[in-house]
Protein backbone atom coordinates (compact mmCIF):
# COMPACT_ATOMS: atom_id res chain seq x y z
CA UNK A 1 0.00 0.00 0.00
CA UNK A 2 0.96 3.77 -0.88
CA UNK A 3 0.84 6.51 1.86
CA UNK A 4 -3.06 7.71 0.02
CA UNK A 5 -4.26 3.62 0.29
CA UNK A 6 -3.11 3.43 3.89
CA UNK A 7 -4.68 7.19 4.92
CA UNK A 8 -7.66 6.13 2.72
CA UNK A 9 -8.12 2.87 4.48
CA UNK A 10 -8.00 4.09 7.83
CA UNK A 11 -10.00 7.07 7.22
CA UNK A 12 -13.32 4.94 6.51
CA UNK A 13 -15.76 4.68 8.83
CA UNK A 14 -14.29 7.52 11.33
CA UNK A 15 -15.97 10.18 12.42
CA UNK A 16 -12.83 12.38 12.50
CA UNK A 17 -9.21 12.24 12.13
CA UNK A 18 -7.42 15.47 13.97
CA UNK A 19 -5.22 15.72 12.10
CA UNK A 20 -5.49 13.84 8.69
CA UNK A 21 -1.47 15.61 8.24
CA UNK A 22 0.09 14.61 11.23
CA UNK A 23 -1.33 10.99 10.61
CA UNK A 24 0.32 11.07 6.84
CA UNK A 25 3.86 12.75 8.31
CA UNK A 26 3.88 9.74 11.15
CA UNK A 27 3.13 6.84 8.58
CA UNK A 28 5.84 8.69 6.63
CA UNK A 29 7.86 8.62 9.49
CA UNK A 30 7.65 5.11 10.58
CA UNK A 31 8.15 3.82 7.01
CA UNK A 32 11.18 5.64 6.82
CA UNK A 33 12.78 5.14 9.98
CA UNK A 34 11.14 1.09 9.96
CA UNK A 35 9.57 2.21 13.77
CA UNK A 36 5.88 0.83 14.43
CA UNK A 37 3.85 3.38 15.52
CA UNK A 38 2.07 3.33 19.34
CA UNK A 39 -1.69 3.13 18.66
CA UNK A 40 -3.32 3.54 21.61
CA UNK A 41 -7.33 2.57 22.49
CA UNK A 42 -8.18 2.59 26.30
CA UNK A 43 -11.27 0.21 27.68
CA UNK A 44 -13.00 0.29 30.73
CA UNK A 45 -12.52 -2.40 32.91
CA UNK A 46 -15.81 -3.76 33.94
CA UNK A 47 -15.37 -6.54 31.18
CA UNK A 48 -18.59 -6.25 28.65
CA UNK A 49 -19.32 -8.65 26.94
CA UNK A 50 -17.57 -7.74 23.26
CA UNK A 51 -20.40 -6.92 20.51
CA UNK A 52 -20.13 -5.10 17.36
CA UNK A 53 -20.01 -1.62 18.58
CA UNK A 54 -16.79 -2.49 20.52
CA UNK A 55 -15.35 -4.16 17.07
CA UNK A 56 -15.96 -1.00 15.35
CA UNK A 57 -12.94 0.62 17.35
CA UNK A 58 -11.31 -3.02 17.03
CA UNK A 59 -11.00 -3.20 13.48
CA UNK A 60 -10.15 0.11 13.22
CA UNK A 61 -6.59 -1.23 15.65
CA UNK A 62 -6.35 -4.22 13.52
CA UNK A 63 -6.00 -2.38 10.77
CA UNK A 64 -2.90 -0.62 12.04
CA UNK A 65 -1.74 -3.69 13.19
CA UNK A 66 -2.03 -5.27 9.80
CA UNK A 67 -0.40 -1.54 8.39
CA UNK A 68 2.56 -3.31 10.69
CA UNK A 69 2.44 -1.02 13.80
CA UNK A 70 1.62 -1.82 17.73
CA UNK A 71 -1.22 -1.20 19.68
CA UNK A 72 -1.34 -0.32 22.84
CA UNK A 73 -4.67 -1.54 25.05
CA UNK A 74 -4.65 0.31 27.67
CA UNK A 75 -7.14 -1.26 30.57
CA UNK A 76 -7.81 1.56 32.68
CA UNK A 77 -7.75 0.04 35.92
CA UNK A 78 -6.76 2.65 38.15
CA UNK A 79 -9.05 5.05 36.76
CA UNK A 80 -11.70 2.44 36.81
CA UNK A 81 -11.09 2.33 40.83
CA UNK A 82 -11.91 5.88 41.06
CA UNK A 83 -14.80 6.23 38.64
CA UNK A 84 -14.83 7.34 35.30
CA UNK A 85 -17.72 9.99 34.62
CA UNK A 86 -17.16 10.17 30.72
CA UNK A 87 -20.99 11.11 28.91
CA UNK A 88 -22.57 10.33 32.76
CA UNK A 89 -24.48 12.20 35.18
CA UNK A 90 -23.18 9.66 37.55
CA UNK A 91 -20.06 8.09 37.92
CA UNK A 92 -18.98 4.44 37.22
CA UNK A 93 -18.88 2.48 40.69
CA UNK A 94 -15.84 1.39 41.73
CA UNK A 95 -13.92 -1.53 41.33
CA UNK A 96 -12.14 -3.71 43.64
CA UNK A 97 -8.49 -4.67 42.43
CA UNK A 98 -9.26 -8.45 42.07
CA UNK A 99 -12.33 -7.38 39.90
CA UNK A 100 -10.15 -5.40 37.62
CA UNK A 101 -7.69 -8.11 37.52
CA UNK A 102 -10.60 -10.82 36.71
CA UNK A 103 -12.12 -8.53 33.77
CA UNK A 104 -8.81 -8.31 32.19
CA UNK A 105 -8.66 -12.05 31.18
CA UNK A 106 -12.35 -11.68 30.20
CA UNK A 107 -11.19 -9.22 27.93
CA UNK A 108 -8.26 -10.84 26.41
CA UNK A 109 -10.63 -13.88 25.99
CA UNK A 110 -12.94 -11.86 23.54
CA UNK A 111 -10.15 -9.28 21.73
CA UNK A 112 -7.78 -11.33 20.05
CA UNK A 113 -10.81 -12.66 17.71
CA UNK A 114 -10.35 -9.80 15.91
CA UNK A 115 -6.94 -8.10 17.35
CA UNK A 116 -3.54 -9.69 16.21
CA UNK A 117 -2.19 -10.88 20.02
CA UNK A 118 1.52 -10.91 19.11
CA UNK A 119 1.05 -6.95 17.65
CA UNK A 120 -1.11 -6.60 20.78
CA UNK A 121 0.47 -4.95 24.32
CA UNK A 122 -2.30 -5.10 27.24
CA UNK A 123 -0.70 -2.07 29.78
CA UNK A 124 -2.54 -0.87 32.95
CA UNK A 125 -2.60 2.41 33.73
CA UNK A 126 -1.97 2.03 37.69
CA UNK A 127 1.59 1.21 36.39
CA UNK A 128 2.08 4.67 36.39
CA UNK A 129 -0.87 6.60 37.97
CA UNK A 130 0.07 4.61 41.24
CA UNK A 131 3.55 6.00 41.55
CA UNK A 132 2.26 10.17 40.66
CA UNK A 133 3.19 12.38 43.24
CA UNK A 134 0.69 14.80 44.99
CA UNK A 135 3.70 17.24 44.06
CA UNK A 136 3.47 16.04 39.90
CA UNK A 137 -0.32 15.78 39.91
CA UNK A 138 -0.54 19.21 40.80
CA UNK A 139 1.91 20.28 38.35
CA UNK A 140 -1.01 18.28 35.82
CA UNK A 141 -3.59 20.61 36.88
CA UNK A 142 -1.69 23.60 36.03
CA UNK A 143 -1.90 22.53 32.49
CA UNK A 144 -5.58 23.41 31.75
CA UNK A 145 -8.09 25.60 33.53
CA UNK A 146 -11.73 25.52 35.19
CA UNK A 147 -13.38 27.31 31.91
CA UNK A 148 -12.03 24.52 29.77
CA UNK A 149 -13.45 22.03 31.68
CA UNK A 150 -16.52 23.44 31.70
CA UNK A 151 -16.54 23.97 27.95
CA UNK A 152 -17.07 19.31 27.84
CA UNK A 153 -20.80 19.29 26.70
CA UNK A 154 -21.95 16.97 29.63
CA UNK A 155 -19.66 19.26 32.21
CA UNK A 156 -21.71 22.69 30.79
CA UNK A 157 -25.14 20.92 30.71
CA UNK A 158 -24.57 19.94 34.50
CA UNK A 159 -23.65 22.97 35.43
CA UNK A 160 -26.06 25.35 33.59
CA UNK A 161 -28.40 22.82 34.89
CA UNK A 162 -27.12 23.54 38.56
CA UNK A 163 -25.93 19.85 39.18
CA UNK A 164 -23.15 19.22 41.45
CA UNK A 165 -19.45 18.03 39.40
CA UNK A 166 -16.57 17.23 41.81
CA UNK A 167 -13.00 18.06 41.42
CA UNK A 168 -12.52 14.35 40.60
CA UNK A 169 -14.09 14.67 37.48
CA UNK A 170 -12.01 18.06 36.49
CA UNK A 171 -9.14 15.78 36.81
CA UNK A 172 -9.96 12.59 34.87
CA UNK A 173 -9.55 13.71 31.59
CA UNK A 174 -6.26 15.07 33.17
CA UNK A 175 -5.00 11.16 33.94
CA UNK A 176 -6.25 10.14 30.46
CA UNK A 177 -4.31 12.76 29.07
CA UNK A 178 -1.19 11.32 31.72
CA UNK A 179 -1.59 7.90 29.86
CA UNK A 180 -0.69 9.05 26.53
CA UNK A 181 2.19 11.00 27.75
CA UNK A 182 3.72 8.03 29.84
CA UNK A 183 3.10 5.77 27.02
CA UNK A 184 4.10 8.20 24.06
CA UNK A 185 1.22 7.49 21.69
CA UNK A 186 1.65 8.54 18.00
CA UNK A 187 -2.31 7.96 17.79
CA UNK A 188 -5.58 7.46 20.20
CA UNK A 189 -8.93 5.96 18.81
CA UNK A 190 -11.93 6.66 20.63
CA UNK A 191 -15.49 7.14 20.10
CA UNK A 192 -17.03 10.32 19.63
CA UNK A 193 -18.07 10.52 22.97
CA UNK A 194 -14.44 10.93 24.09
CA UNK A 195 -13.51 13.82 21.88
CA UNK A 196 -12.61 16.24 25.23
CA UNK A 197 -10.55 13.40 26.39
CA UNK A 198 -8.95 12.53 23.85
CA UNK A 199 -7.59 16.33 22.72
CA UNK A 200 -6.70 17.14 26.06
CA UNK A 201 -4.03 14.20 25.46
CA UNK A 202 -2.93 15.75 22.59
CA UNK A 203 -2.49 19.46 24.81
CA UNK A 204 -0.56 17.63 27.31
CA UNK A 205 1.98 15.59 25.27
CA UNK A 206 2.69 19.56 23.38
CA UNK A 207 3.07 20.23 26.99
CA UNK A 208 5.72 17.69 27.93
CA UNK A 209 7.56 18.23 24.51
CA UNK A 210 6.18 15.43 23.01
CA UNK A 211 4.57 15.38 19.41
CA UNK A 212 0.52 15.59 20.14
CA UNK A 213 -0.98 12.44 19.45
CA UNK A 214 -3.29 11.80 16.12
CA UNK A 215 -6.48 11.12 17.31
CA UNK A 216 -8.94 9.25 14.99
CA UNK A 217 -12.78 9.19 16.38
CA UNK A 218 -15.14 6.10 15.89
CA UNK A 219 -18.85 6.52 15.66
CA UNK A 220 -20.94 5.08 18.25
CA UNK A 221 -23.07 2.05 16.56
CA UNK A 222 -27.06 1.98 16.60
CA UNK A 223 -28.03 -1.39 17.68
CA UNK A 224 -30.70 -3.29 16.46
CA UNK A 225 -33.27 -1.02 17.02
CA UNK A 226 -32.00 1.82 15.06
CA UNK A 227 -32.08 4.02 17.69
CA UNK A 228 -29.93 3.42 20.50
CA UNK A 229 -26.20 3.31 21.10
CA UNK A 230 -25.39 -0.60 20.97
CA UNK A 231 -25.97 -2.04 24.46
CA UNK A 232 -26.25 -5.15 26.29
CA UNK A 233 -28.73 -3.50 29.01
CA UNK A 234 -31.04 -2.59 26.15
CA UNK A 235 -31.13 -5.68 24.58
CA UNK A 236 -29.96 -4.37 21.25
CA UNK A 237 -26.48 -6.25 20.89
CA UNK A 238 -24.97 -8.45 18.40
CA UNK A 239 -22.52 -10.52 20.73
CA UNK A 240 -19.29 -11.30 18.77
CA UNK A 241 -19.81 -14.91 21.01
CA UNK A 242 -23.27 -15.42 19.94
CA UNK A 243 -24.30 -18.55 17.61
CA UNK A 244 -23.95 -18.18 13.62
CA UNK A 245 -27.54 -17.89 13.18
CA UNK A 246 -27.93 -15.59 15.94
CA UNK A 247 -25.59 -13.11 14.72
CA UNK A 248 -27.03 -13.30 11.08
CA UNK A 249 -30.26 -12.89 11.94
CA UNK A 250 -29.95 -10.11 14.27
CA UNK A 251 -27.98 -8.38 11.32
CA UNK A 252 -31.18 -9.34 8.91
CA UNK A 253 -33.34 -7.47 11.21
CA UNK A 254 -31.31 -3.88 11.11
CA UNK A 255 -32.82 -1.55 8.94
CA UNK A 256 -32.16 -0.64 5.24
CA UNK A 257 -30.68 2.52 6.47
CA UNK A 258 -28.66 1.10 9.33
CA UNK A 259 -26.88 -1.39 6.75
CA UNK A 260 -24.74 0.85 5.16
CA UNK A 261 -23.30 2.05 7.89
CA UNK A 262 -22.56 -1.22 9.78
CA UNK A 263 -21.06 -2.49 6.52
CA UNK A 264 -18.71 0.73 5.97
CA UNK A 265 -17.55 0.34 10.13
CA UNK A 266 -17.50 -3.55 9.94
CA UNK A 267 -16.76 -4.72 6.90
CA UNK A 268 -14.52 -4.20 3.88
CA UNK A 269 -17.29 -4.78 1.37
CA UNK A 270 -17.48 -1.83 -1.35
CA UNK A 271 -20.21 0.49 -0.44
CA UNK A 272 -20.74 1.80 -3.96
CA UNK A 273 -21.45 -2.08 -5.24
CA UNK A 274 -23.84 -2.49 -2.39
CA UNK A 275 -25.59 0.12 -2.95
CA UNK A 276 -27.07 -1.36 -6.46
CA UNK A 277 -27.98 -4.22 -5.12
CA UNK A 278 -31.47 -4.72 -3.60
CA UNK A 279 -31.23 -4.09 0.30
CA UNK A 280 -31.90 -7.99 1.22
CA UNK A 281 -29.14 -9.33 -0.69
CA UNK A 282 -27.18 -6.21 0.82
CA UNK A 283 -28.07 -7.62 3.71
CA UNK A 284 -26.99 -10.89 3.35
CA UNK A 285 -23.32 -10.15 2.08
CA UNK A 286 -23.45 -8.32 5.26
CA UNK A 287 -24.37 -11.03 7.32
CA UNK A 288 -22.33 -13.51 5.70
CA UNK A 289 -19.04 -10.94 6.26
CA UNK A 290 -19.77 -10.76 9.79
CA UNK A 291 -20.18 -14.14 10.82
CA UNK A 292 -17.13 -15.19 8.36
CA UNK A 293 -15.09 -13.14 10.61
CA UNK A 294 -15.81 -15.05 13.98
CA UNK A 295 -15.99 -18.29 12.21
CA UNK A 296 -15.62 -18.76 8.95
CA UNK A 297 -17.20 -18.78 5.62
CA UNK A 298 -18.48 -22.48 4.89
CA UNK A 299 -20.33 -21.69 8.67
CA UNK A 300 -21.54 -18.27 7.14
CA UNK A 301 -22.80 -19.99 3.56
CA UNK A 302 -24.58 -22.38 6.08
CA UNK A 303 -26.70 -20.24 8.28
CA UNK A 304 -27.37 -18.13 5.40
CA UNK A 305 -29.17 -21.28 3.80
CA UNK A 306 -30.94 -22.15 6.53
CA UNK A 307 -32.24 -18.62 7.12
CA UNK A 308 -33.47 -18.39 3.74
CA UNK A 309 -35.41 -21.79 4.30
CA UNK A 310 -37.00 -20.86 7.48
CA UNK A 311 -38.10 -16.77 6.94
CA UNK A 312 -38.63 -17.32 2.87
CA UNK A 313 -40.54 -20.68 2.94
CA UNK A 314 -41.97 -20.23 6.73
CA UNK A 315 -39.98 -23.38 8.05
CA UNK A 316 -39.01 -23.65 11.89
CA UNK A 317 -35.21 -24.93 11.70
CA UNK A 318 -34.61 -28.20 11.76
CA UNK A 319 -32.35 -27.78 14.79
CA UNK A 320 -33.98 -25.34 18.04
CA UNK A 321 -32.61 -25.44 21.92
CA UNK A 322 -35.25 -27.18 23.88
CA UNK A 323 -36.48 -25.89 27.64
CA UNK A 324 -38.32 -28.49 29.97
CA UNK A 325 -40.74 -26.64 31.86
CA UNK A 326 -41.24 -28.39 35.72
CA UNK A 327 -44.99 -29.06 36.74
CA UNK A 328 -44.90 -26.97 39.72
CA UNK A 329 -42.53 -24.26 38.20
CA UNK A 330 -43.51 -20.75 39.30
CA UNK A 331 -41.43 -19.09 37.10
CA UNK A 332 -42.72 -16.73 34.80
CA UNK A 333 -42.53 -16.31 30.69
CA UNK A 334 -39.61 -13.89 31.19
CA UNK A 335 -38.01 -16.50 33.94
CA UNK A 336 -38.37 -19.13 31.27
CA UNK A 337 -36.49 -16.91 28.33
CA UNK A 338 -33.95 -15.79 30.61
CA UNK A 339 -33.04 -18.98 31.94
CA UNK A 340 -33.05 -21.02 28.68
CA UNK A 341 -30.78 -17.66 27.05
CA UNK A 342 -32.79 -16.36 24.74
CA UNK A 343 -32.70 -12.80 25.62
CA UNK A 344 -30.18 -11.02 27.91
CA UNK A 345 -32.28 -9.01 30.38
CA UNK A 346 -35.93 -8.42 31.31
CA UNK A 347 -35.61 -5.31 29.62
CA UNK A 348 -35.45 -7.12 26.37
CA UNK A 349 -37.89 -9.79 27.29
CA UNK A 350 -40.97 -6.66 27.94
CA UNK A 351 -39.57 -5.15 24.91
CA UNK A 352 -40.71 -8.14 22.86
CA UNK A 353 -43.82 -8.51 24.44
CA UNK A 354 -44.86 -4.81 24.23
CA UNK A 355 -44.27 -5.36 20.38
CA UNK A 356 -46.35 -8.75 20.22
CA UNK A 357 -42.74 -10.58 18.85
CA UNK A 358 -43.54 -13.60 21.50
CA UNK A 359 -46.04 -16.28 20.27
CA UNK A 360 -46.46 -20.39 20.78
CA UNK A 361 -47.39 -22.54 18.08
CA UNK A 362 -48.58 -19.33 16.22
CA UNK A 363 -50.87 -17.91 19.21
CA UNK A 364 -49.57 -14.52 20.48
CA UNK A 365 -48.44 -14.48 24.00
CA UNK A 366 -49.96 -11.18 25.31
CA UNK A 367 -49.18 -10.94 29.03
CA UNK A 368 -46.22 -11.31 30.89
CA UNK A 369 -47.96 -14.07 33.30
CA UNK A 370 -48.79 -16.25 30.35
CA UNK A 371 -49.55 -19.75 31.19
CA UNK A 372 -46.74 -21.72 29.55
CA UNK A 373 -47.19 -24.41 27.37
CA UNK A 374 -45.42 -27.88 25.35
CA UNK A 375 -44.97 -26.13 22.10
CA UNK A 376 -42.54 -24.17 19.92
CA UNK A 377 -41.59 -20.24 21.21
CA UNK A 378 -41.14 -18.29 18.77
CA UNK A 379 -39.10 -15.15 19.89
CA UNK A 380 -39.19 -12.21 17.35
CA UNK A 381 -38.32 -13.13 13.67
CA UNK A 382 -35.40 -15.64 14.11
CA UNK A 383 -35.34 -17.33 17.53
CA UNK A 384 -36.94 -20.58 18.78
CA UNK A 385 -37.32 -22.63 21.74
CA UNK A 386 -38.99 -26.16 21.79
CA UNK A 387 -40.85 -26.32 25.20
CA UNK A 388 -41.18 -29.79 27.02
CA UNK A 389 -42.87 -30.90 29.99
CA UNK A 390 -42.00 -32.85 32.06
Amino acid sequence: MNLDEKIKLISRGTVDVINIEGLRKKLADSESKGRPLLVKAGFDPTAPDIHLGHVVLLRKLRQFQDLGHTVLFLIGDFTGRIGDPTGRDQKRPKLERSQVDENAKTYERQVYRVLDQKKTKVVFNSHWLDKLSSQELLALTAHTTVAQMLARADFKKRFENAMEISILEFIYPLLQGYDSIQLKADIELGGTDQKFNLLMARQLQESYGQQPQVVIMTPLLEGTDGVNKMSKSLGNYIGINESPKDIFGKVMSISDDLMLKYCECLTDLDLENLKKLHPKESKMLLGQEIVTQFYDQQVAEKVKREFESVFSKGRVPEEIPSYKLKATATGTLFDVLLSAGIVGSKNEARRLLKQNSLSIDGEKITREDWVLRAGILKVGKRRFLKLITE
